[in-house]
């Protein structure tokens, strides 16, 4: 983040704005406060030259992305498989950012479209099996590998909130109560959960 705000103040305008644009990607949907504030100090700095205020802008749109409820990433189910229709839409916006002078800032604007294809929710959203909103208890910590058999735990230092919740770059999710089973085993995005029969009120 460093490299990138010093090298958004290069004098050679092509790398000032893959500057700009690559603190927008890689802060995309976290509203982190020290790009925020990176990104409005060049919006000052660049108000005079349009095609850098308007990577500004987007960087900034990016950002605050959902406002902070989406983020781009290819992969999904526990960072276990790869999109490729996601992977392709944030290649595309990459490839397009090579030349960004004739691209992205004149006919081929709508090139900035594709990073819908890689747009993920970052949330996790419990329904009941009508669809209704359910709120439960989870806990949500950094994910581990563990190869042992049976139910050991697959995270660690976890925190319990009720859902909907945020899942940060690494948290997984589980959930902290019997009575629900999840019909999905991967719990990010919507899951849709079921009683437990087998759940005694203690």
């Amino acid at each position: 983040m460093d490299t990138l705000s010093r090298l958004s103040h290069d004098s050679d305008l092509e790398v000032a704005m893959a500057a700009v644009i690559s603190l927008g990607l890689i802060g995309a949907g976290t509203n982190n406060a020290r790009i925020a504030g990176i990104l409005c100090n060049l919006s000052r700095y660049y108000c005079n030259n349009t095609d850098l205020l308007f990577c500004v802008r987007i960087a900034q749109g990016l950002v605050h992305m959902g406002k902070g409820l989406l983020t781009l990433d290819p992969y999904h189910s526990d960072r276990f498989l790869l999109s490729p229709t996601a992977l392709a839409g944030l290649v595309i916006m990459l490839y397009a950012c090579l030349d960004m002078t004739t691209a992205l800032f004149r006919e081929y604007h709508y090139v900035l479209y594709f990073l819908v294809l890689a747009m993920q929710p970052r949330m996790l959203l419990t329904v009941d099996e009508n669809l209704k909103l359910l709120t439960v208890p989870v806990r949500v910590g950094q994910a581990v590998g563990v190869g042992q058999a049976g139910r050991p735990k697959i995270i660690t230092g976890f925190r319990t909130h009720s859902t909907p919740v945020l899942l940060a770059v690494g948290d997984m999710a589980e959930l902290a109560t019997e009575k629900y089973i999840p019909l999905s085993p991967i719990l990010e995005g919507m899951v849709i959960l079921k009683n437990n029969p087998d759940y005694v009120v203690e």
